[in-house]
């Protein structure tokens, strides 16, 4: 086991700490890929030899001292590549590290069982192409002849399919940093099944994330949507911006627009989170030219609105679905 996939228990309003966390992981690699809003790939193969101690012993260490100075907790899987370190991460929990064996005999143990839906790169539509044809485990994706795979998915996808289910792992950890970006939750207080309600959520957030990117003079060039249900699962979709902008508007018909194309149905949703992505400085965006005069009255509007915020607090201004 030589990669770590950790998730920092972090609320959106402690976002800030995951630079100082990462930065405490590069201390014992300096292989590190940044997962935000609150993970981390580690790449552990030579910290090991360096410290004498195995990758999970190195997890218990990071995880004292995540707690130590940050008063963080995290979750954290291992295994011998990145694709079974993520899948590692989905049944470890706090304080107990769920750790992949590097032979393959166990690598093939651990996936045998495992739903094909489980396997990063999986899609809805793909699992359930296999499932239709009785391809339901990856223990049997990995038996099934790669002609037959082949013309389920494809060519390519059917090959990459086949050698994940027996555990090929061709993943590798890609340092970077962190992505600039702004984000928000919407928590609701209980498990939420009205559409009505998620739709006021998503509302309320894309508010706050253009008042926010306003006052920094920024404008994203996309956004992420997460939805989290009761079953602690979570569903997330992006959509790249037709052009940079923090305008609460453009804004909010995007959100409803990926909540729109995930097509819940009686879906009990626990939390909805925006983030806005690729930030950039409003005087270096390029805009498209409008000559639309409602457009140009609702902006005008939104900058006086946001003067008033100022003056009286966020909540001086809301969008009436809100005020009740």
């Amino acid at each position: 086991m030589t990669i770590l996939c950790v998730r920092f228990q972090l609320s959106p309003m402690y976002e800030a700490a995951l630079p100082g966390l990462l930065g405490l992981l590069e201390e014992f690699s300096p292989v590190v890929e940044a997962l935000p809003p609150d993970g981390a790939l580690v790449d552990l193969r030579g910290a090991e030899r360096y410290f004498g101690r195995s990758a999970v012993e190195l997890a218990s260490v990071i995880r004292v001292r995540a707690l130590a100075l940050y008063g963080v907790d995290c979750v954290i899987g291992a295994g011998p590549g990145t694709m079974l370190a993520r899948m590692a991460l989905r049944e470890a929990r706090p304080g107990v590290t769920c750790a992949v064996p590097g032979d393959r005999e166990a690598v093939v143990e651990f996936l045998a069982d495992k739903p094909v839906g489980a396997l990063p790169g999986v899609g809805t539509a793909t699992a359930r192409i296999l499932c239709e044809y009785g391809l339901d485990t990856l223990g049997r994706v990995a038996a099934a002849p790669l002609s037959t795979l082949q013309r389920l998915v494809g060519a390519k996808a059917g090959r990459e399919l086949r050698e994940k289910a027996n555990g090929v792992d061709r993943g590798r950890v890609v340092p970077n940093g962190i992505a600039r970006s702004l984000m928000t939750e919407r928590p609701f207080g209980r498990d939420e099944l009205d559409p009505d309600r998620h739709r006021r959520a998503l509302l309320s957030a894309a508010e706050e994330l253009g008042m926010r990117l306003r006052a920094l003079d920024q404008v994203c060039g996309a956004l992420t949507l997460t939805v989290r249900y009761a079953d602690r699962s979570a569903t997330t979709r992006s959509r790249t911006l037709k052009e940079p902008t923090a305008h609460s508007a453009a804004l909010t018909r995007v959100a409803y627009g990926m909540y729109e194309a995930l097509g819940l149905q009686r879906a009990r949703v626990r939390s909805l989170a925006l983030r806005a992505e690729g930030l950039d400085s409003a005087e270096e965006a390029s805009y498209q030219l409008s000559f639309d005069p409602v457009d140009e009255k609702v902006r005008r509007i939104e900058e006086v609105a946001d003067r008033v915020r100022a003056k009286f607090g966020p909540r001086a201004v809301v969008p009436g679905s809100l005020a009740a």
